[in-house]
């Protein structure tokens, strides 16, 4: 267990880490921030410290290993073999075995089915070829994924009866991918687990989760779905979590077909923006979870105190801060970021109410 006045090391630099560091900051821990971009970054502006370095950066790896005393990220797709290096000094929460089946959607999905948990049809395919087959295989509706770095909708392509699979395979990159088959769902929801160096664990409860061009727009907490599926939901993403051997928080996100069925789509070790409503409506927010969890500490309740909708501000939804802070029950975050970008997020907003019965 970390007393208060420890270091965190973080790996990753965006609103994730802003929001743990200001979560470890109440706690009594300090943040030391570590990457590429990490100079003026929504982590740095509220970190303690900062290294801005490469990834593949051995010395400043070193020095900032030797500075913390115990390290979790923000971004799944940080190399392994950076992990592998810090873990030689100090604690890395999660750990690399961990990032090897979530950086990539073909162990990810080889590994949840293998415990007998569902996911859509899905082929590996690493040609053009091996689309057209897939399609034939799975259903003439499908979509090329990307087997790495896709996320917010990129690297991703849909396929329809008509489509030239050596286009599909161009427009994620001609990399190795997924073809994966449609799945007619009433809804995608997500659960986000906590888990201890002891195994010890704590699920927030299921939200529901919808979409805006590839990008989160709203979750709904709690979701709006029968308590067996909640409850299955939860069932899964603990199961992961556990086999997995996850130190943090995993958030998995999952469809509900129309027949109540739970399908997992994709999973991330770390704080998740379905996630972010936790931070005003739970007894303990998802950020500071994480902080107990790499810890050690006791994992912090995750009783739901208020309903809440989280809506993310992206590009210029920002510019209506201002109209936001005059709603009695709306709680607006903003991550520090200088510039709208379309698709780029620039803070959220949480509206509250009191819990249904």
């Amino acid at each position: 267990m970390l007393s208060p006045g420890s270091t965190i090391g973080m790996l990753g630099a965006g609103q994730l880490g802003r929001m743990t560091a200001l979560a470890a900051a109440r706690l009594g821990y300090t943040v030391h921030v570590y990457a590429p971009d990490a100079a003026g970054s929504p982590c740095a502006q509220v970190a303690a410290a900062a290294t801005c370095a490469a990834w593949d950066d051995r010395a400043a790896l070193a020095a900032f290993a030797e500075a913390v005393d115990v390290v979790t990220l923000e971004w799944e797709n940080i190399p392994v073999d950076t992990v592998e290096f810090l873990a030689r000094t100090v604690p890395v929460r999660p750990g690399a075995g961990v990032l090897a089946v979530t950086q990539d959607r073909i162990a990810e999905k080889t590994f949840a089915n293998g415990l007998g948990i569902a996911t859509a049809p899905w082929r590996p395919a690493g040609g053009p070829d091996d689309v057209a087959r897939a399609r034939a295989e799975i259903g003439p509706r499908c979509i090329v994924k990307s087997t790495r770095f896709g996320y917010d909708g990129k690297g991703q392509a849909v396929v329809g009866p008509d489509t030239d699979p050596a286009a599909a395979w161009d427009s994620v990159g001609s990399q190795a991918c997924i073809v994966e088959g449609f799945v007619d769902f009433a809804c995608e929801v997500s659960v986000i687990v906590a888990r201890r160096p002891d195994g010890a664990m704590a699920a927030f409860p299921t939200v529901e989760n919808r979409h805006r061009s590839g990008i989160l727009d709203r979750t709904v907490a709690p979701a709006r779905v029968a308590p067996a599926t909640a409850a299955e939901a939860e069932r899964v993403a603990r199961r992961l979590a556990e086999a997995l051997g996850v130190v943090g928080l995993l958030a998995v996100e999952m469809f509900v077909t129309r027949d109540g069925h739970v399908l997992v789509n994709e999973m991330a070790p770390r704080p998740h923006n379905s996630g972010h409503w936790t931070m005003d409506a739970c007894a303990t927010s998802q950020f500071e979870q994480l902080v107990r969890a790499v810890c050690a500490l006791p994992l912090g309740s995750t009783a739901v105190l208020m309903d809440a909708e989280m809506e993310n501000l992206i590009g210029d939804d920002v510019a209506r801060w201002a109209s936001i802070l005059a709603e009695p029950d709306a709680r607006l975050h903003l991550y520090g970021k200088a510039e709208a970008r379309p698709g780029r997020k620039m803070g959220h907003v949480t509206r509250v109410v009191p819990r249904r019965r």
